[in-house]
């Protein structure tokens, strides 16, 4: 048996159907490989965490982790009109986001994140001013 040491910096972590997991290259955006993908990243601006784009993840719920610093986690308004809704997140927290339900962070702080999820079909949106 070979053990693996994975720096969670660097690299993302997935969980494959029949129990397989692997180091992988992170990545943010769509992925087809039918496995969840934890990802740890240090953020120190707005830009690191695409403040700009709404994201979404319609294959599954994601966990959005706090681990140290803090953020703002904004969901988009169902009616045009209608407001964001904001949770904060400080070190230690986190908060489950609905499948397919449209979400965005900015920052408090310099802070260390975590994102569990399937990132099948994931997308993201220019946030416009509209919204």
């Amino acid at each position: 048996m070979t053990t693996t040491l994975v720096d969670l910096f660097t690299s993302a972590l997935q969980f494959h159907p029949g129990g397989d997991v692997r180091a992988v290259e992170r990545q943010m955006t769509i992925s087809d490989s039918g496995a969840w993908q934890i990802a740890t990243f240090h953020v120190e601006t707005d830009a690191d965490v695409h403040a700009d784009h709404w994201e979404m993840h319609p294959e599954a719920e994601e966990a959005v982790c706090c681990l140290t610093g803090g953020v703002r986690l904004y969901f988009r308004p169902d009616m045009p009109d209608g407001a964001e809704e904001m949770v904060q997140l400080r070190a230690g927290a986190a908060v489950i986001v609905p499948r397919g339900r449209w979400h965005r962070l900015e920052l408090d702080a310099p802070s260390d994140l975590m994102s569990i999820t399937l990132r099948n079909g994931t997308r993201l949106e220019k946030r416009t001013e509209a919204h």
